[in-house]
């Protein structure tokens, strides 16, 4: 996988992360993007903990990936939601990720997603060289791309076929398979950080729900009481 340099690169050394912007000064979210970014990375990274036990992956929220090394730098960018990528030190050189470079890297995120806040034409925009939709399929190139819709709960899954995004079916649960990961995504009704919304979540690939922290602790709870253990006692 290689990423797109500039004419401008060739003049020049290829930049990294300590050398382009770690934000392009935005900052408005609406209040369920945090927490959802939350959920997701909370329940899976049992998983990909057990996966990667040498700690070889990093997960991007918000996180700016660098595609196109090219000024001004935001030209070359984009900042999904949500990304994970397998096979990269968490860390870089003993200091934190200011942003993925995709020309030092040479590693794609195995699933970008976007959350939707408008009316997803962002998402969903092929226009080539800066539609997201164009960026991840053409010059990012993850093998799946989601676009989740908190209204009216759905989520969408593409995955990349001969260079192209084709739209993944839901399986008999209405979940949609990430066979590379073992997982599914789909929409889940409850309430989380206070809020009860249609909630994009993991399950695996049985079926079952992957569990946030504190769902954790509740099934350890009641497997205890089911024992017949007190866990309130010490």
């Amino acid at each position: 996988m290689t990423a797109i340099l500039s004419k401008q690169t060739a003049m020049r050394r290829p930049r990294t992360h300590k050398e382009l912007p770690e934000s392009d000064g935005a900052i408005v979210e609406n209040f369920l993007e945090h927490p959802q970014s939350i959920l997701l990375t909370e329940s899976i990274w049992p998983l990909l903990q057990q996966r990667h036990p040498d700690g070889q992956f990093c997960v991007g929220q918000n996180s700016a990936i660098y595609w196109q090394d090219i000024d001004p730098p935001a030209k070359g960018c984009k900042a999904p939601d949500w990304f994970y990528v397998p096979g990269v030190p968490p860390m870089l050189e003993g200091e934190y990720r200011r942003s993925y470079v995709l020309w030092r890297e040479a590693i794609a995120p195995l699933i970008l997603i976007e959350f939707v806040s408008g009316d997803g034409t962002d998402e969903r925009d092929r226009t080539p060289n800066s539609g997201k939709f164009w960026v991840y399929e053409q010059a990012i190139r993850a093998p799946f791309y989601a676009i989740y819709e908190v209204d009216p709960g759905q989520v969408e899954v593409y995955r990349l076929v001969d260079g192209r995004y084709e739209l993944v079916s839901a399986n008999e649960r209405g979940h949609y398979p990430i066979a590379s990961l073992g997982v599914e995504l789909g929409i889940w009704q409850g309430r989380f950080f206070n809020q009860q919304v249609p909630w994009l979540r993991w399950w695996d690939a049985q079926g079952q729900l992957l569990p946030t922290a504190e769902e954790r602790v509740l099934r350890l709870t009641e497997r205890l009481r089911a024992a017949g253990i007190d866990p309130d006692k010490e």
